[in-house]
């Protein structure tokens, strides 16, 4: 699958194309970096390429020199309504692809010059939106040879997210039946092609531009989330994995086989957990995790060809907010991805 790497129309909106200039250096005379920094909470407009003190790796640590870093919904949350960090000041930013820079005490598992991809502890460990960032060193792996560094930035949260729920918390198996909605966005898609290579049959909910795209990644079957109601399919699952959350979450109960697992990527509500007990499936809700030996099993599914992030734009540091403002139109399909090398 190629991917696409567009800038976003230039006639759209620039929300926050300017830069803060504070001194040179900072007080205590560390190195300095570019970061898409926040102050306060808001909408793309409050993002701005700030300069701000290169981070130090603690005990094991990395220092990683950022070349790209994903996006993903939980960005948009977190930078209008906070959710689970503090208040901002604030760098946003989970998925991270780049190179070594430093180590910390104790970390034997890479050096300076390694190319690594990973995701940064979530909710809390958030700053790949910058030139250079920390992490445990446990949150990455080797960054697979065969793609490049925008294409490793895609992968995984959101990968992370399709792996852990599909073959984690359901333990989804060869010959089962897998409903997953909003199959074209960025854990959709990935979770159709982790379905796929785990032999399941993948349905998956789309608006009907967007099959194509489906079938060429693996979907055996589509369903136009506009104009058909996949309640009223008449088809039975195994496992679905919701995304929308709410309303679709509580009538994606009633697809499920007894016993099957519905696995949500938002807080489920009372109905939802009231109709999973009378149709006795599981239902359950999945924050991902960091997780090194999930980011082993995303790069081998990538060296032997069975897992491809699709990038519909990239955007550079600078135009960072204009990526927010793409996101949040949620008509993305796959992945937008800031450069920053």
């Amino acid at each position: 699958m190629t991917s696409t790497h567009t800038s976003e129309n230039p006639n759209s909106p620039d929300p926050a194309a300017a830069t803060d200039t504070p001194a040179a250096a900072a007080p205590d005379g560390a190195p300095l970096m570019l970061a898409l920094h926040q102050t306060v909470l808001g909408g793309p407009e409050v993002l701005r390429v700030t300069e701000l003190p290169r981070p130090e790796p603690g005990p094991g640590e990395i220092l990683v020199a950022v070349h790209a870093a994903g996006l993903n919904p939980t960005d948009f949350k977190h930078r209008a309504q906070g959710l689970f960090l503090p208040a901002p000041p604030l760098t946003l930013g989970w998925d991270v692809s780049g190179t070594v820079v430093e180590t910390g005490f104790g970390v034997t598992l890479f050096r300076p010059g390694d190319e690594v991809f990973g995701m940064l502890p979530y909710p809390y460990g958030a700053g790949s939106h910058a030139e250079y960032v920390t992490g445990p060193t446990r949150a990455f792996a080797a960054k697979p040879a065969g793609i490049d560094h925008v294409q490793a930035a895609a992968l995984p949260l959101a990968a992370l997210t399709a792996w852990q729920a599909l073959v984690e918390t359901a333990g989804l198996r060869a010959g089962q039946r897998v409903l997953i909605h909003a199959a074209a966005g960025g854990v959709g898609h990935l979770a159709v092609q982790i379905a796929k290579e785990r032999g399941a049959h993948v349905t998956g909910t789309a608006s009907a531009p967007k099959h194509a795209f489906l079938r060429e990644i693996g979907a055996d079957a589509c369903i136009d989330h506009r104009s058909e109601d996949f309640a009223g399919t008449g088809e039975r699952y195994d496992v679905v994995l919701d995304a929308l959350g709410g309303e679709t979450a509580t009538r994606s109960v009633g697809v499920l086989r007894p016993g099957g697992v519905l696995v949500s990527l938002l807080p489920g509500d009372q109905d939802t957990r009231t109709a999973a007990e009378k149709a006795q499936v599981n239902a359950v809700t999945l924050l991902v995790e960091h997780d090194r030996a999930g980011m082993l099993a995303l790069a081998d599914l990538v060296d032997r060809g069975r897992l491809r992030a699709h990038v519909s734009g990239t955007f550079p540091l600078a135009e960072g907010a204009r990526a927010h403002v793409l996101g949040e139109t949620g008509r993305t399909t796959g992945k937008l991805v800031i450069t920053v090398r």
